[in-house]
């Protein structure tokens, strides 16, 4: 039996072949205005802003630039439309979550300005997402979604099976929803494209300057790292899915998920074609979803699925998720895998992300699995908030954070709740 790993197969992120993480050995000054706990999207956004400003600004990193879950994410970029179909916003009285919407959407119209603005080297398309009906009443599901997103201003159509051909090869699914506000990219190259931007306007990038303790001072705070205590007026937290114990209360309210990404050795020519014809961003109906892209350059096939209800090596979870991708397309079953990877995403109790200030601690937290855009946008609005230049408080910026009852870092209920999807996914499909 051959094996469905290349020979060269890697256990890092297909992203990073072109755009590794980097070290930055730059000296941590003493003191500084603001201090950015984080170098992911929201950590380096919130200092392209600040440091655009003038205000001093250190970002600190515990490993090396662009090896955290900004890099290992499968690119996809919404403008929220997962607040509505997750039901993140069902019992939300009815202004806020208009408000909520519009900075959603806002969020992705910000990431494709900067994108313009500043000329970064992202490969940022929109490409439109396709949510597909994995049995055939789901395709009721997707009829509701489509009234909601449309009520919530996003393009949206449906297909039915027949029409789907169009979109998708084979005959795994039956029917789709198409998103048009929806774009896809390079994760690693968009991170690296916003770390010369923030170094390009004075900002300090300090890597392996992992946090040990946040001390109160008279005027602002102390932050001890592991290569000097630096002293600054403000602090911003935006460690997302690797949030620890250096702020408990903050750990107790993100859960950090482990995801699992896939890519395959490059197809054979014609082949992606004939899967995906217009490149749209993938996903199915299934409380345990698959999400599917081509590589931006059209070659690879990009799979993220949870492979096993507690997690396991990458090599295991790549030989099970050749399987899950070859039962979608029959034509990849001698299609080998030559990476996977896995990252941590942090998940909210509500399902949004949140911004706020904690003791004094701005922070920026709960992607939930949708941060390429939003977490962007939390990062420059929670900057304009320390500026004062925010022209209005920002939808996702409020005190209500409600933190995982019986959570204190160990997340010992994820493998049961995937357990209990698993279980109702089976159920539905009989």
């Amino acid at each position: 039996m051959i094996d469905v790993l290349t020979e060269d197969f890697r256990q890092t992120p297909y992203w990073w072949d072109a755009a590794p993480p980097e070290p930055a050995a730059a000296a941590i000054p003493e003191a500084t205005d603001v201090a950015i706990i984080g170098s992911g999207y929201t950590g380096l956004c919130c200092a392209i802003e600040l440091a655009g400003h003038g205000v001093g600004t250190v970002v600190l990193e515990a490993g090396d630039l662009g090896a955290g879950a900004s890099t290992r994410s499968g690119g996809m970029v919404t403008g929220g439309q997962k607040l509505v179909v997750s039901g993140a916003t069902h019992g939300i009285a009815p202004e806020r979550r208009a408000r909520l919407l519009e900075d959603a959407h806002e969020s992705l119209a910000m990431l494709e300005q900067r994108i313009a603005d500043y000329r970064l080297d992202a490969e940022y398309e929109r490409y439109g997402r396709l949510i597909l009906a994995h049995i055939p009443r789901h395709y009721e599901r997707l009829v509701r979604w489509a009234e909601l997103l449309r009520r919530a201003g996003s393009a949206v159509s449906l297909l039915s099976r027949e029409a789907l051909a169009g979109e998708v090869g084979g005959t795994r699914y039956h029917g789709g929803l198409l998103i048009e506000d929806y774009g896809g990219l390079h994760p690693a190259k968009y991170h690296r494209a916003l770390r010369r931007a923030a170094c390009d306007r004075g900002a300090v990038l300090a890597s392996h300057a992992a946090v040990g303790a946040i001390r109160r001072l008279a005027e602002g705070f102390e932050v001890v790292t592991g290569r000097g205590v630096l002293r600054a007026r403000s602090v911003v937290v935006g460690t997302n899915g690797y949030t620890g114990p250096l702020i408990p209360h903050l750990q107790r309210r993100v859960v950090p998920v482990t995801a699992y990404v896939i890519a395959t050795e490059p197809l054979p020519p014609g082949l992606p074609e004939k899967l995906i014809p217009h490149r749209r961003m993938l996903s199915d109906t299934k409380r345990q979803l698959y999400w599917i892209r081509l590589s931006p350059d059209g070659t690879r096939m990009i799979f993220g699925a949870r492979p096993h209800l507690v997690d396991t090596d990458t090599q295991t979870a790549a030989r099970s998720m050749h399987g899950m991708l070859a039962g979608v397309w029959p034509e990849l079953a001698d299609v080998r895998i030559s990476h996977c990877w896995t990252g941590n995403v942090a998940m909210s109790v509500d399902h949004l992300p949140h911004m706020g200030v904690h003791d004094g601690i701005h922070y920026a937290l709960g992607c939930n699995g949708s941060g390429v855009a939003m977490m962007s946008y939390l990062g420059q609005q929670t900057a304009r908030k320390i500026l004062g230049t925010q022209n209005r408080p920002c939808a996702f910026d409020s005190a209500d954070f409600p933190p995982f009852p019986l959570y204190r870092g160990w997340p010992w209920f994820v493998p049961l709740v995937a357990a209990w999807r698993r279980l109702r996914d089976k159920l539905e499909s009989r």
